[in-house]
């Protein structure tokens, strides 16, 4: 059993992904099925092993907007709700933060909560 648990390199962390996989096919949310613990200890070992060593990145607001901005083919200037194409030019250069009246825009135009941007 010990194996089970001991993730030392991203082969184990593959094996243990997938066992943590089947273990869901089997059990799903039952948490009176009898496998339930195991794939509760084996979720936070997977966890603490990905936050070690797969750290997400911190993403700020010109990120966010960045991204979204390729995703929709826009171009600075075509964001008026956030201002002038120099505003958003130096938005995403980092030499401006985005304001709650932008973020309100931004999460209204593209359908997300305000807190991604923040």
């Amino acid at each position: 059993m010990s194996d089970l648990f001991r993730i030392q390199n991203e082969q184990d962390y593959d094996r243990a992904v997938e066992r943590l996989n089947t273990l869901l096919d089997e059990v799903g949310t039952d948490e009176r099925h009898p496998l339930y613990s195991l794939l509760d200890t084996l979720g936070t070992v997977l966890h603490a092993w990905e936050e070690q060593h797969h750290a997400m990145p911190e993403y700020g607001g010109a990120d966010v907007l960045r991204f979204f901005m390729e995703e929709h083919n826009l171009s600075q200037s075509d964001l008026p709700e956030v201002g002038s194409q120099g505003v958003v030019s130096e938005i995403l250069s980092g030499k401006r933060e985005l304001n709650v009246r932008q973020i309100r825009a931004l999460s209204k135009r593209f359908g997300v909560s305000p807190s991604v941007f923040v």
